[in-house]
């Protein structure tokens, strides 16, 4: 079957947190990180069977469910789970939260590397850690780890690092050596990597493999919380269903005590969504991602000739990092928006500033159209 991902969804006055941001005003929204593309059928064929039921009380785990999703990682992850070291939750940010809330005391450190999402900074600070900031570098046009960096910043209150792989903003797919490198600086220094590989499965660049760093051995195995999610690769993110791995028994123990407590149960809608995004929407992924790649390198070319801009190529995700600092542009993303087109500007956001993110999850003739409204103003 073949799916058109040229249709034009109207998302205007639908109450989309993306869209009725800018309502009454003509603005294409190419910000938070949802796309605009319909959700696989099988997806929309479960979400009406639910609704059909007419009713909508508590639900637990399907069993199905936690066998595809441990069938998954075992497949793609070369990862062999129990199904006891999954938690669900209502989201991936409250997994970033509960990961800080649960390893360490009060005062103690969570470190991260910038730019980086935005939650990953205002968790630590949201569970009375201390955040530590490490900037990612730029070699060989791919931003990575800076590694004398980060060993110069640990200190004995270091407790957990947090993450980001696939990168977002940055788009990198982090390699085994790189993986390897940070693994052995946190079981030395004994610092639970809190992973957040939601990403995972929008691999841009076809030379490139995700490996989840839980993956490499088993002591880091066993300091580590991995956070995945089908919420961004199959567009279901407005649905809140994510789940942790936790191997280590008293980590989880601790992480689902508290989850039971302050976070929602998972609703009857996203966790058959869920499953029939993992279990029957495989052709729709894959073609999802040639179309992502189109649109990827077209944003890259049209970025990358605006004066002063610089696009590097992504290895993931749809969310393009530019560099606009030689543009010598004060207020770059108001300037755009002004324009009629809204991105999100890197620095109050990722704490990148000179940077602006845009997504690219949408119609091409939607950033065609976005396109020509930035050459109005962008030279």
């Amino acid at each position: 079957m073949t799916y058109d991902f040229d249709e034009i969804i109207d998302r205007t006055n639908t109450d989309s947190f993306k869209w009725d941001k800018y309502k009454d005003r003509d603005i294409i929204p190419l910000w938070v990180a949802d796309m605009d593309f319909k959700s696989a059928p099988p997806i929309i064929n479960a979400l009406e069977n639910v609704a059909k039921s007419g009713v909508y009380g508590y639900w637990h785990t399907p069993d199905e469910l936690i066998e595809v999703v441990i069938k998954r990682l075992e497949n793609r992850h070369h990862w062999k789970i129990q199904k006891e070291w999954i938690v669900w939750l209502p989201g991936m940010v409250p997994g970033l939260t509960l990961s800080c809330l649960v390893v360490g005391n009060d005062g103690d450190e969570v470190m991260t590397t910038v730019p980086v999402y935005g939650p990953f900074m205002r968790a630590p600070l949201a569970t009375r850690k201390n955040l530590v900031k490490v900037p990612l570098q730029l070699v060989n046009n791919r931003w990575t780890f800076d590694f004398d960096a980060i060993r110069a910043a640990i200190t004995p209150r270091t407790k957990v690092f947090m993450l980001c792989n696939p990168y977002n903003p940055a788009g990198t797919v982090f390699t085994k050596e790189e993986l390897q490198t940070l693994s052995d600086i946190c079981i030395e220094h004994n610092i639970v990597i809190c992973a957040d590989e939601i990403h995972c499965d929008l691999i841009l660049d076809e030379t490139k493999k995700h490996i989840s760093i839980a993956t490499l051995n088993k002591k880091i195995e066993n300091q580590s919380i991995t956070l995945l999610s089908p919420s961004k690769t199959f567009n279901i993110a407005g649905l809140g269903c994510s789940f942790a791995v936790i191997p280590n028994d008293e980590i989880r123990s601790k992480f689902a005590a508290i989850r039971s407590i302050i976070q929602p149960e998972v609703s009857a809608f996203a966790y058959q969504a869920a499953l029939a995004a993992y279990r029957d929407s495989e052709e729709w992924h894959q073609q999802l991602l040639v179309y992502l790649r189109k649109n990827h390198d077209f944003i890259l070319q049209e970025m990358n000739t605006f004066k002063g801009f610089k696009m590097q190529p992504l290895e993931a995700t749809y969310l393009a990092w530019i560099d606009t600092r030689e543009s010598e542009i004060e207020n770059v993303a108001k300037i755009i928006e002004d324009a009629g087109v809204a991105i999100s500007e890197g620095g109050m956001s990722f704490d990148g500033k000179g940077f602006i993110r845009l997504n690219f999850g949408t119609q091409m003739r939607r950033l065609e159209a976005a396109i020509w409204r930035m050459r109005k103003v962008l030279f």
